[in-house]
C-alpha cells in the first residue's frame, strides 16, 4: 500500500517500539507496526498511523435532515449525507452492514476519492443546509469528516455526525468547532447488551452524551433502536430516559425507533407498536419535553407538539414537515422557548 496514497491520520501517538496508541475513540487501540486499529481503516505503517477511508467516500446523497434523525435542527431542510467504510462497533443489527463491516468481514475498503472541495460544492450546488456524515460511524472517517466540515463551515453550512457516540473527548474537542449537530444512538442502558451485540463498552457513550450536554455547543438529539426481548423492558428504559433527563437535560429530543430484522438478527421480530408507545410514554413521564416514535410513519408522535400547552408546532409525515409554527424559537401561543438549531 503506497503511502503517497493514504492519509495521515489524527488523534494518536506513538509509543514503544514503533507501535502507535490512537485516541480516536474508546477502544483507545495500542497498534502494533504493519496492523490495523479495532475499525480496520486505520493501520500503523513503519509507526505513523494513517487512515485508509481518507481517499474512499461510498455514499453520497441528497437527504432530508429529519431521515438522520435531527427533528430539532434546521427542521425541513436538506442535509448533504456522505460517508467511508468502517465502523468502530460491530452491531449484530446493523442496517447499514454492507459498507459498515467491509473492512472487517472482506478485508476491502471501497470508494471514491471525492474531495472536500467537491463534496461542499455539491452540497451548496443542490441546495443543501448541511452535510451530515452517516450511514457508517463518522469518527473513524474524522479526517474526512474535519477538512470536509471546516471548509463547510467557511461556506455557510451545517455540518452534523450520526454517531454511535464512542469519540473520546479528545475527538469531541477536535470537532467541536466545526460541528454543529449530532444524533448519538444510545442503544440500550445495559452493559451486556452493548458487548453482546455491538461488541463495545456502554459507559463511554454515556460520558460522551454527558460531555457534550455540558461542555459543548453542538446540538444534540438521541435515539435509541428498540429490539424486542433486548433493550425493551420498563425498567430499562426508565434508567434510560432518567440519565438522559439527568445528564442532557429535559430538552434533548429522545427518538425511539421501531426494530426491523437486520443482519445477523434475522429472526427477531419487528418491534411491536405498543412497546414504543409504551417507551414514549416513559420518556415523557420522566420529564423529557420531545419524544418521537421512528419507522412508524403517520402517527402522532412523529410530530412536535408545545411540551408546556401541546399546541402543534412541527407538522411531520414520515420525512416530510408540512408546516412549522415556531416563531423566534417560540411556541406562538404560550411563549415557551423551544429548543433546537436554527428551528
Amino acid at each position: 500500500m503506497e503511502r503517497e496514497n493514504l492519509k495521515k491520520a489524527v488523534l494518536w501517538e506513538k509509543a514503544s517500539d514503533k507501535k502507535v496508541q490512537c485516541f480516536l475513540c474508546a477502544h483507545r487501540c495500542l497498534i502494533a507496526e504493519g496492523r490495523l486499529g479495532f475499525c480496520a481503516v486505520r493501520k500503523n505503517i513503519e509507526g505513523v498511523l494513517y487512515s485508509l477511508n481518507f481517499y474512499k467516500v461510498c455514499a453520497a446523497n441528497i437527504d432530508p435532515i429529519e431521515k438522520k434523525p435531527l427533528y430539532h435542527f434546521q427542521p425541513g431542510s436538506k442535509s448533504f449525507s456522505i460517508a467511508a467504510e468502517g465502523c468502530n462497533f460491530h452491531c449484530g443489527f446493523c442496517q447499514n452492514w454492507q459498507i459498515s463491516q467491509a473492512p472487517v468481514e472482506q478485508g476491502t475498503i471501497d470508494g471514491q476519492p471525492i474531495s472536500p472541495q467537491r463534496i461542499v460544492e455539491e452540497a451548496a450546488a443542490s441546495g443543501c443546509k448541511s452535510i451530515a456524515y452517516t450511514y457508517t460511524e463518522p469518527t473513524i472517517f474524522m479526517e474526512l469528516c474535519e477538512e470536509t466540515g471546516r471548509l463547510a463551515k467557511k461556506n455557510g453550512l451545517a455540518n452534523v455526525f450520526v454517531s454511535n457516540g464512542y469519540q473520546t473527548k479528545e475527538a469531541i474537542d477536535f470537532a467541536k468547532d466545526w460541528l454543529d449537530g449530532i444524533n448519538v444512538d444510545l442503544k440500550a442502558f445495559s452493559e451486556d447488551y452493548y458487548k453482546r451485540l455491538c461488541k463495545a463498552k456502554m459507559q463511554p457513550v454515556l460520558d460522551t452524551i454527558e460531555y457534550i450536554a455540558k461542555e459543548t455547543k453542538i446540538w444534540m438529539e438521541i435515539t435509541t433502536l428498540l429490539v424486542p426481548g433486548e433493550n425493551d423492558s420498563d425498567d430499562e428504559l426508565k434508567r434510560l430516559a432518567d440519565f438522559l433527563v439527568k445528564k442532557a437535560g429535559a430538552d434533548v429530543p429522545w427518538h425511539i425507533s421501531r426494530f426491523y430484522p437486520q443482519y445477523k438478527l434475522q429472526d427477531s421480530e419487528p418491534t411491536p407498536v405498543e412497546t414504543l408507545e409504551r417507551a414514549c410514554e416513559i420518556g415523557r413521564a420522566a420529564g423529557l419535553h420531545y419524544v418521537y416514535l421512528g419507522n412508524v410513519p403517520g402517527t402522532k408522535t412523529e410530530k412536535t407538539f408545545c411540551f408546556k400547552c401541546g399546541r402543534l408546532l412541527v407538522d411531520r409525515i414520515g420525512y416530510r414537515v408540512l408546516s412549522n409554527a415556531i416563531k423566534e424559537k417560540a411556541c406562538p401561543d404560550c411563549g415557551a422557548k423551544i429548543a433546537g438549531f436554527e428551528i
